[in-house]
């Protein structure tokens, strides 16, 4: 059965509050004058506002729910990204007292799921110690994980062992893949964004659990809480790199020969690199890469790193934009050294979920047009066979570069103009009066020209015909169907 992973997010089922513990996580009693770092680990609270994809003029879903933080520097709190996402306000409660204190997000990375947030008075905190940041933990070491679950009020810390080391999802952004620690505490909803403690340092950030077991979270481990301090250093974050290859495990000894490779294990192929991606021209389909940065490749793709098995990508995990990588690979039976510079890849994110964000849209004539991403998609859950096999080949097969933004047709309101319209709902737009679509922007423009043909002619792909709209019509039929349907926004463009 297919593991589900989730978020520690307190609308979740409520367990038992966990009673406080000694263990290897110390601290003395704390005092007026004597602060302990159980006093660095925060309650947050926060109200989200979550946007309305199928009617986006609308202001969105309003709810909230709590996480967990702790201070690693003056006035900056370190949490889980799915914690502030979509925020609209947020307190901070420390240990102890009842005062809620107003912060804000000062840097955000929901590729990871880290935010680092900061109070608009830090003038309360001033005293309490800074949590530092330690290295990874080893297999089978006791670790403590400290936070704010449902089930009461006070801190809470629960003990385990580390269990597993490993690249896995993180299913804040459900496009993103880095290292992960497993662990056997009871971490539960509400301890999203706590430190996991091990010797007086953080070894971990507490961030999801898995529906398939009991007594089973997962930890972002320091080198990518360490990434992301480094990335946000100039003031802004510039997100993950990626190879911008499909990797293919070599373990069948039919391929091996194929490709004339011994039966030792090594060397992964290069099943497709993606256009215009850093790879791109450097890399080519049929390579059997060996190494990367030096570090042996095995036959599925996995390196040796401080003695733990990862994913070859954990190379680049820790790397930035500009930075190089090199590798040592097989071509048509040669070997060759070669090396690529990673730089980022915007389109990529169309298979992530996006936050912070307005839904773009444009609304003509009882016709609702947006760009695809993952949020529509989860939205309206497309069942056309060509648009998914458009979003599914949007990256890999390059059709970024002739679609800026697919462009889809998501909803037919209901009117004496757009009568029988109702099949083209869920159709990616092609051309609108004879000019291929690149974006949304481009589409609102043509529909909304001061001089209009006499009819607006949309071809869709995959449709036998095209929509054709009498222009003469629309001016009235917009006032008409905005009032009738409630919508009181025509565009949101940015």
């Amino acid at each position: 059965m297919r593991e589900v992973l989730f978020l520690f997010s307190i609308l979740l089922l409520s367990p038992l509050h966990a009673q406080l513990k000694e263990g290897p996580f110390q601290a003395s009693p704390a005092t007026a004058t004597t602060p302990t770092l159980y006093d660095s680990v925060v309650k947050i609270e926060v109200a989200t506002q979550t946007p309305d994809y199928r009617s986006p003029w609308n202001s969105g879903r309003f709810a909230g729910g709590t996480g967990t933080g702790f201070i690693i520097g003056p006035n900056q709190i370190l949490t889980n990204a799915h914690v502030v996402s979509n925020h609209r306000r947020i307190l901070v409660t420390r240990r102890g007292s009842s005062q809620k204190h107003v912060a804000r997000v000062r840097h955000i990375a929901h590729d990871c799921d880290l935010a680092l947030i900061e109070l608009q008075d830090f003038k309360a905190f001033e005293k309490l110690p800074h949590l530092k940041i330690g290295n990874m933990p080893k297999l089978e070491s006791r670790v403590s994980a400290i936070g704010y679950p449902v089930g009461g009020e006070r801190l809470s810390v629960t003990q385990g062992v580390v269990s597993r080391i490993d690249f896995s999802s993180y299913s804040h952004s459900r496009a993103d893949s880095h290292l992960v620690i497993q662990i056997d505490a009871a971490i539960n909803p509400g301890n999203s964004g706590g430190p996991v403690i091990q010797d007086q340092k953080v070894v971990g950030v507490a961030f999801q659990g898995n529906t398939q077991a009991d007594n089973v979270g997962y930890i972002i481990p320091t080198p990518v809480v360490k990434r992301f301090l480094t990335d946000i250093s100039d003031g802004k974050y510039d997100h993950y790199m990626d190879l911008g290859i499909t990797p293919f495990p070599l373990f069948n000894p039919a391929m091996r020969r194929a490709f004339d490779l011994p039966e030792n294990g090594k060397g992964v192929l290069v099943a497709n690199v993606i256009p215009d991606g850093p790879s791109d021209g450097v890399l080519e389909k049929g390579d059997v890469l060996l190494s990367i940065d030096e570090n042996p490749i095995d036959s599925a793709g996995n390196i040796n790193i401080g003695g733990e098995f990862v994913d070859m990508n954990e190379i680049v995990e820790r790397k930035f934009a500009g930075d190089k990588v090199s590798f040592t690979l097989i071509r048509k039976g040669s070997e060759l050294e070669s090396k690529i510079t990673l730089k980022e890849f915007p389109y990529s994110r169309i298979h992530a979920i996006q936050y912070e964000q307005v839904p773009r849209f444009t609304f003509f004539a009882g016709l609702l047009f947006q760009p695809l991403d993952l949020n529509l998609f989860a939205s309206y859950k497309f069942d056309n066979r060509r648009l998914r096999q458009i979003y599914a080949d949007y990256i890999s097969e390059g059709l970024f570069r002739e679609m800026e933004d697919v462009v889809v047709l998501t909803r037919v309101e209901k009117d004496s103009l757009t009568t029988r319209m109702g099949g083209f709902a869920g159709l990616v737009v092609e051309e609108v009066n004879g000019e291929k679509i690149r974006n949304l922007r481009q589409l609102h423009n043509l529909l909304n020209n001061d001089s209009p043909p006499e009819y607006h002619v949309i071809h869709f792909n995959g449709a036998g015909r095209p929509l054709v709209i009498p222009s003469a019509e629309v001016a009235e039929a917009q006032k008409r169907i905005m009032t009738q349907s409630g919508v009181t926004k025509a565009a949101q463009l940015d």
